[in-house]
């Protein structure tokens, strides 16, 4: 059984008390079920809540896809709720703890705080805190090494720029994406020391109109290549480098389609299978109160997407011999 509650309804629907017909009309209305394999309703139940909507072709859709593969494989009854804001993060997550979720992702570090105010209250229920930096008791964190791939991507953008200006543009600064923001500047900085990284953090994954503001911005400043890590403002960035000329990286899925004359390449995370395992590790009862953190080893999670045909192959080659330096141990990324 997979559930949708839209936010307003889902705060609804927990608040009020329901004979047993009128509880099955709302559920009627706002899921599509899959029979579990024994053909009735699981006794594994997973829920995520999500910053953005499941369209964004990115961060969000990733968190979703990753809901539908424990529906599919594991047979879980499965719940999301789309456009979760900071202000609703706590009542969205015990919602979903009194329903009795074995397992909830909360789908973005800036969900940590309301993680760490709700999780102590519902000690049979382990959350998850994709790209967080807690942990706990009932608490563990799942991180792509985000690091990883921006060092690859910052060896590229110092080989390709022009100006020695590289900038970095991201909807909020957590854990994650300055972790992402020292790796572009470490890479970069392999290259050519002297290089300039500029880094700009927008307050929304999602404001198109405000993501173009910003990469404006950044061009004008002198940034002829741009790094984003944005949900369903993405294409704005990279549609706008396209635009004037200038260089950008995709982020997250493999974006080169979006903008081909600007995408050099992309950091492919596929955070639907990471979301997977952790969900085998829970159903298994496996799953430790720690931060699961995977990187470019697990290449069929973390990798490079496809080079744009600007991309000249020794440089190709270059970062694709330091993404081996780095599985190998050779390269060590220090935060």
């Amino acid at each position: 059984m997979s559930i949708n509650f839209s936010r307003r309804k889902f705060i609804w629907y927990s608040s009020a008390v329901f004979s047993s017909s009128l509880l099955l009309k709302a559920c009627s209305n706002n899921q599509t079920s899959t029979p579990t394999s024994a053909g009735g309703e699981s006794d594994f139940k997973v829920a995520i809540a999500l910053p953005g909507v499941i369209t964004d072709g990115t961060w969000n859709q990733s968190g979703y896809e990753g809901l539908q593969l424990a529906k599919q494989n594991l047979g879980a009854e499965t719940a999301f709720v789309e456009k979760v804001s900071q202000a609703d993060q706590t009542e969205i997550l015990t919602d979903f703890a009194r329903k009795n979720y074995n397992l909830i992702f909360a789908h973005g570090g800036q969900f940590d705080a309301a993680i760490q105010q709700v999780a102590p209250q519902f000690p049979n229920t382990f959350f998850i805190a994709v790209n967080g930096a807690i942990q706990g008791e009932n608490i563990a964190a799942l991180r792509i090494n985000h690091q990883q791939a921006s060092y690859l991507c910052g060896i590229i953008a110092a080989s390709m720029t022009k100006s020695n200006q590289i900038a970095y543009i991201a909807g909020q600064k957590f854990a994650a994406t300055e972790e992402e923001l020292r790796g572009l500047e470490l890479g970069a900085k392999s290259v050519n020391p002297n290089i300039k990284v500029t880094s700009t953090f927008t307050g929304d994954w999602n404001d198109i109109a405000q993501a173009k503001e910003a990469t404006l911005a950044l061009i004008s400043a002198g940034n002829d290549v741009v790094f984003q890590w944005l949900d369903n403002a993405s294409p704005a960035v990279l549609q706008t480098a396209s635009e004037k000329g200038v260089y950008a990286f995709g982020n997250t899925k493999d974006q080169l389609e979006l903008a081909p004359k600007a995408v050099l390449t992309s950091a492919v995370k596929r955070m639907d299978l990471a979301i997977a395992y952790i969900t085998e590790l829970a159903k298994n009862k496996q799953l430790k109160g720690e931060v699961y953190k995977i990187g470019l080893e697990k290449p069929d999670i973390l990798s490079l997407g496809k080079f744009g045909d600007m991309v000249p192959e020794d440089i190709q080659k270059k970062a694709l011999d330091a993404k081996q330096e780095i599985i190998d141990n050779k390269i060590k990324i220090s935060g």
